[in-house]
């Protein structure tokens, strides 16, 4: 009975006797799951699981009660309850999440909140304990009133956006009944000051990189480009989405009737992501930014915060609907007035149902998720890397892409094929190769566009030019402005 109750607890502790003189030791557990996602603690049973049992169980459960409500401020709800199993007593106590938080340990000079991390009850950091503060309030970030007058912002990148969604123009009064505006002092809400062009708040960053290899250490050059973005969010998630469509290279076959696409990433799924990333993070925490770290096998979208349920999801069956909580309800209102993501909080889902949809996913390529305390990673799969396109299948019923021309792998090998025979020296042939893992045979680039893949100098850049030029690998293009350059195609 008791094995059973432990197998199906989300969250518990174990304690071998209940300890009266120094309870801060299972007390501050009690804080942590109030505070988080609710847990059981076991009194009787040790770590392995195995029961000891208690040898006064009532005054046991008496001294709990009173522990309790004489040191943990406000008094939580709870239940405890005395299971018997071969004659050994034992006491549940359980502690549902509480609505009245933050919990507080309160007891031999300190008072402090909890919350779990993982298996221990950690003190919560500062910007945690003003998300539990607010929590308790019935409050969010988002809706609180500011010190900035909206008089002083413009909300060009909210109307453009307005227009462009609903065919309409964005009246003045929307800033009110959005939510971004206080009516009774002209103040915005931390959602307007978000959602202003100007947006002061340092916090609202974004920073974007696409590394050379795949780790943050690639090799000769680490970073082949970088971006970073601070203004509205709806600029931020444009231009954000901008940054990965530059190195979401599109690799097609010819079908029969149509041509066939093959993204590493599915857009779709990179724009949910993105958008959950900037909405439902935590901007409590200074100095704190949204980060999109992309790599050779996979792109990464790590956001500050972790689930406001407390829960970490890589324990929750993402298979069944997981109930959704909004950190920031004001502005995710606003993101689903404007097209971006949906109210019913079904953007895990659609991430993972877009990637399935594409033509070579496999079950080894779903998306992966992560969160803790502190933070929210999603991890998107390249879906080209490591494949030969004679392998690649169409849908889910595994069948093989034909064609009589296997035009872009074979092209590609063949320039990087004559790269490395560069009359050049190494460093020069790296950066040439990078060039080209960049821009591929299609995309179009100038000397400044050479100088920030490759971190190097513009007058480098200027020598790469020339050493390709000369080696016959690149050659000039008309209509995209003055020294626009492109590799060659259909000459090796």
């Amino acid at each position: 009975m008791i094995s059973t109750l432990i197998a199906e607890a989300t969250v518990c502790d174990f304690k071998e006797a209940l300890e009266v003189k120094k309870p801060k030791s299972w007390l501050k557990s009690v804080s942590a799951f109030a505070n988080t996602a609710g847990g059981t603690l076991f009194f009787g049973v040790n770590n392995t699981h195995n029961i000891v049992g208690l040898s006064n169980p009532q005054k046991d459960a008496e001294d709990i009660s009173r522990l309790i409500k004489e040191r943990i401020s406000p008094i939580p709800r709870f239940i405890l309850t005395a299971e018997q199993e071969y004659g050994k007593a034992v006491l549940i106590l359980s502690i549902p999440k509480g609505t009245n938080t933050p919990y507080y340990y309160k007891a031999d000079g300190i008072r402090e909140a909890y919350i779990r991390l993982g298996d221990e009850s950690i003190v919560a950091p500062d910007h945690i304990l003003h998300e539990l503060i607010l929590d308790g309030m019935n409050e969010s970030f988002d809706s609180l009133i500011s010190k900035y007058d909206a008089k002083d912002f413009a909300f060009s990148s909210l109307r453009a956006r307005y227009r462009k969604w609903t065919g309409k123009s964005f009246d003045d009064s929307f800033l009110v009944s959005f939510g971004l505006v206080d009516e009774d002092t002209n103040k915005l809400t931390n959602a307007g000051v978000l959602i202003a062009d100007d947006c002061p708040l340092r916090q609202s960053r974004l920073f974007c990189v696409r590394w050379n290899g795949l780790t943050k250490a690639g090799g000769l050059v680490d970073a082949i480009d970088s971006a970073e973005y601070t203004g509205s969010l709806i600029l931020l998630l444009e231009e954000g989405m901008n940054f990965i469509k530059r190195h979401n290279r599109m690799m097609w076959r010819k079908a029969p009737t149509s041509r066939i696409e093959m993204p590493e990433y599915a857009e779709r799924s990179c724009l949910e992501a993105l958008t959950n990333a900037l909405i439902h993070r935590s901007y409590l925490e200074l100095g704190s930014e949204v980060h999109i770290d992309i790599f050779d096998n996979r792109l990464e979208i790590i956001s500050p915060g972790g689930m406001v349920s407390g829960k970490n999801i890589q324990d929750l069956d993402l298979s069944k609907s997981i109930i959704s909580k909004r950190r920031n309800p004001v502005l995710a209102d606003v993101f689903a007035r404007l097209g971006y993501m949906e109210r019913q909080g079904s953007g895990i889902k659609k991430i993972i149902e877009n990637y399935e949809t594409e033509v070579n996913y496999s079950d080894e390529l779903r998306p992966e998720f992560f969160s803790d305390s502190s933070q929210f990673s999603v991890i998107l799969k390249n879906l080209n890397y490591g494949k030969s396109i004679e392998n690649l299948v169409i849908g889910s019923k595994n069948q093989a892409i034909k064609s009589e021309n296997p035009a872009i792998e074979s092209q590609n090998q063949a320039i990087e094929t004559a790269i490395n025979k560069m009359n050049a020296n190494k460093n020069t042939r790296s950066k040439a190769m990078v060039l080209f893992k960049t821009y591929g045979n299609k995309g179009v680039f100038g000397r400044s566009d050479i100088a920030t893949v490759t971190a190097t100098s513009y007058s480098s850049a200027g020598e790469l030019i020339v050493k390709l030029k000369d080696s016959g690998l690149i050659e000039e293009v008309k209509g995209y402005g003055k020294g626009k350059y492109r590799f060659i195609e259909n000459k090796f």
